[in-house]
């Protein structure tokens, strides 16, 4: 199969944050509407403040780019608008499931409640559902987030979460700064999840080592964002396997934050010959350029991935769906 033929099996996105892949021409958009002064005026300019350079040295970085989206993304109808626009994108692209995922308590700057950003975000791809004749079907996933002062407002989160599953929102998650707030911090939160029956997955094992996998899987999580660094625990791939636990893993974005130094020490194939079940994603459109077809051409033009692995990792990824794991499907 060519290159461009396995951007095919590129349908299935379980890891995709909605901040990180505003296109240039929203964020432009809507700065305009809100009258939101910018650096840049033309899409060319913007794009340097809001995807990652090819020097990026790490995670921290690479979340700066995050800035300038969440100004922009702090009303219900930029959220709705957002929303929309991306799942939209997705369907173009010929995605038929994605999971889209967004910390609420990132967008009340100016008032709004975690639920209303909920409920806007739900409302916009519900929009773009319909208008795709449902050939997409799209779910969101509510990020609680790492930080000092983080724990009051993830504990709404994850009870938001509660009140929505079924109704659109299918887990909870905990994102952000990894290695400078690990994820054993955030147990009170992981235990109210647990609690209200939210499923859960966790960003582990991209900036911070096995010991962050170990704990999320402590904590109950049903998938793990990323998973890079299991591969430094033999102990750990083996738990990974005989469990199921499904590996959200990005390609490109975990060699942006050198998580993964180099395509060729990738450990998405070492992953799938010991059993784990590894699932190709593209973790954020604009900030890393790419999405999930792209994530496919690239591990088939760089890694030499087969179309027998690929149609494993699609395979994987249905079966990985939080909708198939909570018996919604």
């Amino acid at each position: 199969m060519s290159i461009k033929g396995m951007e095919g099996y590129g349908k299935i996105d379980l890891h995709l944050h909605l901040d990180g892949s505003l296109s240039a021409g929203t964020i432009l958009r809507l700065a305009e509407k809100d009258g939101v002064k910018l650096a840049a005026k033309t899409e060319e300019e913007l794009l340097p403040y809001i995807t990652v350079s090819r020097d990026c040295r790490d995670l921290n970085e690479y979340l700066r780019c995050f800035e300038i989206p969440l100004m922009i993304l702090q009303t219900e109808e930029n959220l709705f608008t957002a929303a929309y626009e991306l799942g939209r994108e997705l369907g173009k692209k010929g995605l038929v499931y994605a999971e889209i995922r967004f910390a609420p308590q990132l967008h009340g700057r100016l008032g709004t409640t975690q639920e209303e950003a909920v409920q806007a975000v739900l409302a916009g791809l519900h929009k773009a559902m319909e208008e795709s004749g449902d050939k997409i079907c799209l779910r969101a996933i509510l990020c609680c987030m790492r930080g000092e002062d983080t724990h009051e407002a993830n504990l709404e989160t994850v009870r938001t979460a509660a009140g929505y599953l079924g109704k659109g929102v299918v887990a909870a998650d905990l994102a952000g700064a990894e290695g400078l707030y690990p994820t054993g911090d955030f147990a009170e939160e992981f235990t109210l999840a647990r609690d209200l029956g939210v499923p859960v997955t966790i960003h582990a094992g991209e900036a911070d080592g096995p010991k962050s996998i170990w704990k999320a899987l402590e904590f109950g999580a049903a998938r793990i964002g990323h998973g890079v660094r299991a591969i430094e625990d033999e102990e750990l791939m083996r738990e990974l396997a005989a469990r199921g636990i499904p590996l959200e893993m990005c390609p490109t974005s975990n060699l942006q934050t050198k998580a993964a130094e180099r395509i060729v020490d990738y450990p998405l194939r070492e992953y799938l010959r010991r059993g784990i079940k590894v699932t190709v994603n593209s973790d954020n459109m604009t900030v890393s350029d790419t999405w999930a077809g792209n994530e496919f051409s690239l591990l088939s033009k760089e890694y030499g991935l087969t179309e027998a692995e690929a149609e494993l990792l699609y395979r994987n990824a249905e079966e990985a769906e939080f909708d198939r794991i909570a018996g919604r499907a």
